[in-house]
């Protein structure tokens, strides 16, 4: 299949469920693969399908508004893509759709995350920097820190410069 042929859409935390247990949390119950703020009105949650909605769903991703160093920040959590098609470009593309629908938001272009280990040379790929040691998550085994600021739209940093100055 080529990169071509993707659709990526946000979606609700329901279609993606499966996927995130299949790949993340493969051997815990099913409800391992909800996380606390799935349901936020904030929460936005992005899936790449084959040849649009109709195709099988290959990739999935959630950004949860959070913080970082008390700072607003996109929390990038729930990352996972059909293992018959890593490593062929969807990922990549689910990663940009998502940062630029988060940009245009304009809440705010601080990015972070957990990373796996195997997942960081990915990430370093896309513009992320590790900024943690390696810690152990008990479900899901040794991962790092990372962020990413994005460059903002101007309709995003004046989104931010107001509430910023009216807040």
């Amino acid at each position: 299949m080529t990169t071509a042929t993707i659709a990526i859409h946000r979606v609700a935390v329901g279609e993606i469920l499966a996927l995130r247990h299949r790949i993340l949390r493969e051997g815990l119950p099913p409800e391992s693969a909800r996380f606390d703020g799935d349901d936020a009105e904030t929460t936005c949650h992005f899936a790449a399908y084959a040849s649009g909605t109709d195709g099988p769903l290959l990739a999935c991703l959630s950004f949860m508004l959070n913080s970082w160093s008390h700072e607003p920040a996109w929390q990038l959590r729930g990352m996972a893509v059909d293992s018959s098609h890593q490593r062929r470009g969807v990922g990549r593309q689910l990663i940009a759709h998502a940062e630029e629908a988060l940009a245009r938001q304009g809440r705010t272009g601080l990015l972070w995350c957990n990373a796996r280990l195997p997942a960081v040379g990915f990430y370093q790929k896309l513009g992320w920097t590790v900024v943690s040691d390696v810690f152990e998550i008990p479900t899901a085994g040794p991962h790092v820190k990372m962020t990413k600021r994005l460059k903002m739209s101007d309709s995003g940093r004046d989104a931010v410069e107001n509430s910023r100055n009216n807040g």
